[in-house]
């Protein structure tokens, strides 16, 4: 089958809200390439695999792509998307100077030839995310397995949000706890939550590819049992009610969130609510430039910041409710 691509140069602040612009214009994949520089040290603590080529794109910028089917007017979706990416400067996004490119493609060219740089992955002591074509060998028996293929959704535990989460997920998780994570992606965070010892995790995303996603990896993983994957974001639940029964029992006392700083921004109260009193909300996905602006709305809203941790350009914060 043959497939239209669209490729747009950009900044990595920008990659989460193109590919979210991508997928709404009835993208059938995304891909996302970010530079790497495998002569940069890199933290090999916990025996991390790094197998990614060097590239030629330059530091703090990346590569999306977009895949249509046939018979799409990709003309006209690239004019829609070129509007909507220059509209992210009114937001304080910045997308750089974009370029835009469109060619056609086999679906071998993209569908399946990614994955063979995604390998095993320990992302904290506790934590190693193995993707479901791999094999792999746990190496003791404290080491937790996340089995992951995040198919079309965002979340396989390399982006430095991602582990960033993770690590801190394992400091803050007690047996027992009860979890809401939103934007959940493909499902890893919550599967992370379990394998840490949480009993049950709302899973919430609006993007109906994720939830489908979060599904299929939490049944891979045998956690249906303790994960509820929904369509909808925080504040929808939290109002519907008995519209829409939930698997938790409010209020929990960890939230977890790794989405763009502009929409943590938009509910921090409607976590606070969420959560008991001295509850734990991890906020992650933050690019550097809005970390102010995040921990400003925190404090604001009553939450006290016990740890601020930070991977390359990205910042997570880990807040107490008081």
């Amino acid at each position: 089958m043959k497939w239209n691509e669209l490729t747009i140069h950009t900044t990595e602040e920008a990659v989460e809200m193109i590919t979210n612009f991508l997928h709404e214009a009835g993208a059938g994949g995304v891909t996302i390439e970010e530079h790497v520089d495998n002569s940069k040290p890199r933290d090999t603590s916990l025996g991390q695999w790094f197998e990614i080529p060097p590239n030629d794109i330059p530091e703090g910028e990346a590569k999306i792509l977009g895949y249509f089917p046939e018979g799409i007017a990709l003309d006209e979706v690239a004019v829609q998307i070129r509007r909507r990416v220059e509209e992210l400067r009114e937001y304080d996004i910045d997308p750089g100077q974009p370029v835009y490119s469109i060619r056609e493609v086999d679906e071998d060219d993209w569908a399946n030839n990614w994955k063979q740089y995604f390998k095993p992955l320990k992302v904290s002591d506790r934590l190693t995310i193995k993707p479901t074509w791999e094999e792999y060998t746990p190496q003791s028996d404290q080491e937790q397995i996340i089995e992951l293929d995040p198919g079309m959704a965002f979340g396989t535990g390399t982006h430095p949000t991602t582990s960033l989460c993770l690590r801190t997920l394992e400091g803050v998780i007690q047996p027992g706890d009860e979890v809401i994570d939103v934007g959940t992606g493909s499902g890893i965070l919550a599967i992370g939550a379990c394998r840490l010892g949480a009993s049950r995790v709302l899973a919430l995303d609006l993007d109906p590819v994720a939830v489908s996603s979060a599904a299929e990896n939490t049944r891979l993983n045998g956690l249906e049992d303790r994960i509820q994957v929904v369509e909808s974001d925080l504040l929808s639940v939290l109002k519907q009610g008995v519209n829409t029964p939930i698997s938790v029992k409010l209020p929990v006392r960890v939230v977890v969130a790794n989405i763009l700083a502009e929409i943590i921004l938009l509910f921090i109260e409607d976590v606070y609510e969420a959560l008991e009193s001295g509850g734990i909300y991890i906020a992650s996905g933050i690019y550097k430039n809005k970390e102010q602006a995040v921990q400003d709305a925190l404090l604001a809203a009553g939450f006290e910041i016990t740890q601020t941790a930070r991977e390359e350009d990205w910042v997570a914060f880990v807040a107490r409710k008081r």
